[in-house]
């Protein structure tokens, strides 16, 4: 139970880090809706993996190379499952894209990533 509590907390820090960026591109920066959600999964993902691995679950000792690339490929299915939420929601259900957004993190975010991360990326 505590390995989900810090998951949870990581995932916040790193939801936190996203939407900032998310918000920054689009409001300040001007990028399209969904240029500025990529950017700002991205920058969730660097700080979600670092998280993940050095404080969560605890897995330094084992290659970093090994579990960025396993991490790449649960991220790369994040990235195309929370982007594909927002345009869809944004667009069809005229969702603000914020709202959608965090409609979308939250159910990627429990349903696959916390999964995936601890059976199959840092393997706890």
């Amino acid at each position: 139970m505590f390995i989900f509590v810090k998951a949870q907390t990581a995932s916040l820090i790193a939801t936190l880090t996203d939407y900032f960026i998310t918000v920054v591109c689009k409001e300040f920066l001007k990028f399209w809706y969904v240029e500025a959600s990529v950017i700002g999964t991205l920058a969730g993902g660097v700080c979600h993996f670092l998280l993940g691995r050095h404080w969560v679950f605890g897995a330094r000792h084992k290659s970093s190379r090994h579990q960025a690339y396993k991490y790449l490929l649960v991220w790369t299915g994040n990235l195309m499952l929370t982007t594909a939420s927002v345009y869809l929601l944004t667009n069809y259900l005229n969702m603000s894209y914020v709202i959608s957004k965090v409609f979308a993190s939250v159910v990627v975010g429990v349903s696959y990533n916390y999964v995936l991360h601890k059976k199959f990326v840092f393997k706890h």
